[in-house]
């Protein structure tokens, strides 16, 4: 008879997530010869290998591969039930882990996270900024509460909540501040400094330009907005930047601030989590927190650096 137990999967999991022991033994606070310990006596139970190891890296056996996905459900489903009981206390207590993407993460979390403990004393927020798609595999794998991410998902395991809506402006060198704004088929022609690929906001760019994302581009990548804005400021070329990035990304650059004409380029921002979630009544609670701080910090900042608007 096997007798597996939860600490066995936890680690399995976090080798199967990192395929590195010594990563994977930092996240479980323990150390390596302990996590390789737990593996092996998993291995044993099992009767079979789970992981191919080499002096590099340590990839899932195909057994393991399938293993994997049983365990992460078992996991999830084990984390839902203390969720259960977190929901049942009528507000959140403990642990809340929520993920944002790179382009909302710096500007937006300094204004909710002061609401959140005020909102829920003693709540411990744990924050993840990364790119959209690995939010989403961490929500699915429930290593992740909500998230933070630019809507449309369209994914049928998830709720999604619309937060508020932001448009995009054109930054460019302070020295073109008096010549007219370009519209999206002129901007199609300069030197766009986008973000890397994988950014959901690089998408929206390309889409306002009419550019295809696999085309060619005359211009240069950086890995934050911050870098697109300084790269601009030394006269590199031109990019677009979100309304709530305008204020903190602009101050130490030479650069310029403008609104398109006519229709202007946007993107949603909403809050997500797994339909699954037993936390669902809470979360919806936090989501207008976070609406309400977006409206908040909005009214701070349209006071403090209007952008003019183009003539169209």
């Amino acid at each position: 008879m096997m007798n597996l137990t939860l600490k066995h999967l936890r680690y399995f999991e976090a080798l199967a997530r990192h395929g590195h022991f010594g990563r994977a033994a930092d996240t479980c606070a323990i150390s390596q010869p302990a996590l390789s310990m737990q593996i092996k006596e998993l291995e044993e139970q099992l009767d079979t290998r789970l992981f191919e190891r080499n002096a590099r890296q340590v990839r899932l056996t195909h057994f393991g591969e399938a293993f994997a996905l049983r365990v992460r459900d078992i996991l999830r489903s084990v984390d839902e039930l203390g969720d259960m009981a977190r929901a049942a206390k009528g507000r959140l207590v403990g642990r809340l882990r929520i993920g944002m993407i790179p382009t909302v993460a710096p500007y937006l979390l300094p204004s909710i996270i002061g609401s959140l403990h005020q909102m829920q004393p003693g709540l411990d927020v744990q924050m993840r900024e990364t790119q959209t798609k690995r939010l989403i595999q961490e929500l699915a794998d429930g290593r992740l509460d909500s998230a933070i991410v630019a809507l449309p998902i369209s994914e049928p395991s998830l709720t999604e909540v619309a937060l508020f809506s932001e448009d995009f402006v054109l930054v460019r060198p302070s020295a073109d501040a008096d010549k007219p704004v370009p519209c999206a088929d002129t901007l199609r022609e300069m030197k766009l400094l986008l973000l890397e690929e994988g950014h959901c906001f690089r998408d929206q760019a390309l889409s306002f330009c009419n550019i295809q994302s696999k085309q060619p581009m005359d211009g240069l990548e950086g890995s934050s907005l911050s870098t697109l804005v300084q790269m601009v400021g030394v006269g590199i070329g031109v990019t677009l930047l979100p309304e709530m990035a305008v204020p903190v990304e602009i101050r130490s650059a030479n650069v310029s601030v403008a609104r398109f004409a006519g229709l202007q380029p946007s993107r949603t921002i909403g809050m997500i989590w797994r339909k699954s979630s037993p936390l669902a009544s809470q979360l919806l609670q936090i989501a207008d927190l976070v609406r309400q701080a977006a409206l908040d910090m909005r009214a701070g900042t349209d006071t403090a650096t209007p952008p003019p608007r183009a003539k169209g």
